[in-house]
């Protein structure tokens, strides 16, 4: 899966994660890294208007910050440093996503999260509402992993609502071109109100979450292999937190059936998720924007 990769980025902790996680799977997947400051657009308020001499100190800041955050990146990853304008950081980075091609948009957690946790900030959650690429969120601390850790393992969090094939096509996708072993998730035991019997729902879930696994195992293509594994507990953080996850992992989900194809909404079972992973979640929209073997988006 060579390509590029926009990595958005801001002079802070997380923009250091963000960076340190986007060099890992640009370096697994052969990726060109694009390394993206946000400044203010033109469209500015009045009561901050236009000033030369401060719009050029603020780009010769960015760049100076971009050079910074370069210099911790490996020296086989290919990367490069872009100042881009816009009314908001979100919207900069599908704009730049758009124009290079990228694959993948990396955001850090919001500062103040727990170590290994995610914690969403306006960027990443302004993102997960409107990118139609998937969104790569990186846990608080991932600037502290060793930058040889590489991808070991995918585990997609499946199911069968809208969206379901788009998330194993990511999937296999990045498996493929990383080499990590792919492992199929099925959360059952959802949150259910106390007074209800949940003895025959849970083994009709159990059910339901082993034909989805054997479907999604059958279509794998060939000369890929997956473990697959049924997560249970008395709700979907209590289920996450029960797993194993190794320090290279990626978690992938798909977006909400209440998104608009093509666009990314987080659903309330990844939001659930999200509050006990510790490891990075990609958010894939409903409809992929595929890739031609040149990196050209179609």
């Amino acid at each position: 899966m060579s390509g590029r990769i926009v990595v958005g980025y801001t002079a802070t902790d997380a923009g250091a994660d963000a960076v340190a996680l986007g060099a890992r799977l640009a370096k697994a997947t052969g990726a060109k890294l694009d390394l993206v400051v946000v400044l203010p657009g033109d469209d500015r308020s009045v009561i901050t208007p236009p000033n030369a001499s401060y719009d050029r100190y603020l780009r010769e800041q960015a760049t100076t910050w971009l050079e910074e955050a370069s210099a911790g990146i490996p020296a086989e990853v290919e990367h490069v440093g872009h100042v881009r304008y816009s009314d908001s950081f979100a919207e900069g980075l599908i704009a730049a996503a758009d124009e290079f091609g990228a694959s993948h948009i990396v955001v850090g957690a919001a500062n103040g999260g727990l170590r290994g946790r995610h914690r969403l900030g306006t960027v990443a959650t302004e993102l997960l509402h409107s990118s139609d690429v998937p969104v790569v969120l990186a846990p608080e601390g991932s600037r502290r992993q060793d930058p040889g850790l590489g991808l070991t393992r995918i585990t997609a969090a499946i199911g069968t609502r809208p969206g379901a094939d788009a998330l194993m096509e990511e999937s296999i996708a990045l498996a493929a071109s990383t080499g990590a072993e792919l492992r199929l998730l099925s959360l059952v035991s959802v949150d259910l109100p106390a007074s209800v019997d949940t003895g025959v729902i849970r083994l009709a879930g159990a059910a339901h979450a082993d034909d989805v696994l054997r479907t999604a195992l059958a279509s794998l293509p060939e000369g890929i292999t997956a473990d697959v594994i049924v997560a249970r507990g008395e709700s979907i953080e209590d289920a996450v937190s029960h797993l194993s996850w190794e320090p290279g992992e990626l978690a992938i989900v798909g977006s909400s059936r209440l998104a608009q194809p093509r666009r990314l909404f987080l659903g309330s079972t990844a939001a659930k998720m999200l509050h006990e992973l510790p490891v990075p979640m990609v958010v894939v929209p409903r409809t992929r924007v595929h890739e031609s073997m040149n990196g050209e988006r179609r």
